[in-house]
């Protein structure tokens, strides 16, 4: 019989061996990301985004080779082309914030997730399903699935269409099809003002059989009686009654609000503010919100924000109130302008605009809407200015004791008909910012 002195001394051995190869793997870790920073022995250069938005980034064609199939069927691709330059990469369906944690993984092995919001995660691990990372996309759905899965639940439509479109994130799909009469009593209850506004007469049997078909628990009845038949029977056609139901609304589309600060919610109701309709009135025309501008990825000077977004047509500015859940904003065209003191060359003239606030983001209805009743100060052109509205309502400016990258900020009411902080109009900070280019659908 073996002694228990042996048996610690044998496994006390073996840590000693686990702590040696772990040392040494994070040693071989940290001089493969040395290499990704290199600027002198890459052959690769990979450009990430669309317009407006578009970074390029420097790796090693060996490297990824071995680490991508999707960058490897690229890459040998190229090489029958190569004609002595370097070997280009475009990658236009991944965004650029989130492709420095990728090529780290890549290089790296290993991936920090602190710094990135739930959300980002999402989009890292549809880039790492875009590029073949087996070892990344299941890291990702399983730290999901044990770390954020209240989140997944309130955003369970965008996990579950995410899942369905991608056949790797088994996981995800699993977690999406495993739920409970109690979950799906909720999501019944969550959804039911939209279901009766989708054209689902407009999906293929094979969309209906993926992504309808498992919802069968919170779709009324009598209409997945009818869509049953529908696809079930070429030759049916539904009810008057049916088809009106689903065509009588116009609404936006979750999938084009690209928000870290707003949701379809927020989305919906500015769009009847927009078109001067009450809060209780259906929406009558339908809007792309089109993320041109964020804070935490294009910078807080007021240099970007004119660069960006000078003469673009029907935009809307949120920002978000650091350590709250407050919310601001407001639509207009801008124009940049030099400031002059005490002059009005700076601004431009509108009675469309309005600011608004959001008290809890959670909570829509606790908000104050202000619309413009002086409107030769509608909007705050000054070069100086990020998005600013009124003579002083809502000012978003550089204070030049404060760092460079960042906002100083202040709301009084005088030039629209009310103060949309209460009393706290005073200097505040800015956690983020978004701009939107406000789309009409046809």
């Amino acid at each position: 019989m073996r002694s228990s002195y042996g048996y610690d001394l044998q496994h006390y051995s073996f840590s000693i061996i686990i702590m040696a190869d772990n040392k040494l793997l994070l040693q071989l870790s940290q001089n493969l990301l040395e290499i990704l920073d290199d600027e002198e022995y890459y052959d690769v250069t990979i450009e990430v985004g669309n317009d407006p938005y578009v970074k390029v980034f420097r790796a090693h064609m060996v490297i990824l080779n071995y680490r991508s199939p999707y960058l490897k069927r690229i890459l040998s691709t190229n090489k029958e082309k190569n004609d002595g330059t370097l070997s280009h990469i475009k990658l236009p369906h991944i965004l650029p914030e989130i492709f420095p944690a990728i090529l780290r993984y890549i290089y790296g092995g290993n991936i920090s997730l602190v710094e990135y919001d739930t959300l980002d995660i999402i989009k890292i691990l549809i880039a790492a399903n875009e590029l073949s990372l087996q070892g990344l996309i299941s890291y990702l759905q399983s730290f999901l699935i044990e770390n954020k899965i209240d989140w997944m639940k309130q955003n369970f439509n965008l996990v579950y269409q995410i899942s369905c479109e991608n056949d790797s994130l088994l996981e995800l799909q699993k977690f999406c099809t495993d739920y409970s009469n109690d979950d799906f009593n909720t999501l019944k209850n969550t959804l039911q003002q939209f279901i009766p506004l989708i054209e689902f007469t407009e999906f293929t049997s094979k969309e209906f059989l993926n992504k309808v078909y498992p919802y069968k628990k919170i779709i009324p009845e009598e209409l997945h009686e009818n869509l049953i038949k529908c696809f079930l029977d070429n030759n049916y056609k539904p009810g008057k009654k049916s088809k009106q139901t689903l065509n009588e609304t116009k609404v936006i589309d979750s999938k084009n609000i690209d928000s870290k600060i707003i949701t379809i919610q927020h989305a919906e109701l500015l769009s009847k503010w927009i078109d001067r309709l009450e809060n209780t009135d259906e929406l009558k025309n339908s809007y792309e919100f089109k993320l041109i501008l964020r804070g935490s990825r294009d910078g807080f000077t007021p240099e970007k924000f004119h660069k960006i977004c000078d003469n673009k047509s029907h935009t809307i500015s949120i920002i978000k109130v650091k350590d709250s859940e407050e919310i601001l904003g407001n639509p207009n065209i801008w124009e940049s302008r030099k400031h002059i003191p005490f002059s009005k060359c700076e601004y431009s003239e509108t009675n469309d605009s309005f600011i608004f606030s959001f008290n809890n983001k959670k909570d829509i209805k606790s908000h104050i809407l202000s619309r413009v009743n002086d409107k030769e100060h509608a909007i705050d052109n000054d070069l100086n200015h990020g998005p600013s509205f009124g003579y002083k309502d809502l000012k978003i400016y550089r204070d030049f004791d404060r760092p460079f990258n960042s906002f100083s900020s202040f709301c009084n009411k005088t030039s629209y008909e009310k103060h949309i902080r209460g009393n706290n109009g005073n200097d505040y900070s800015i956690q983020e910012y978004e701009v939107f280019q406000i789309i009409f659908i046809d």
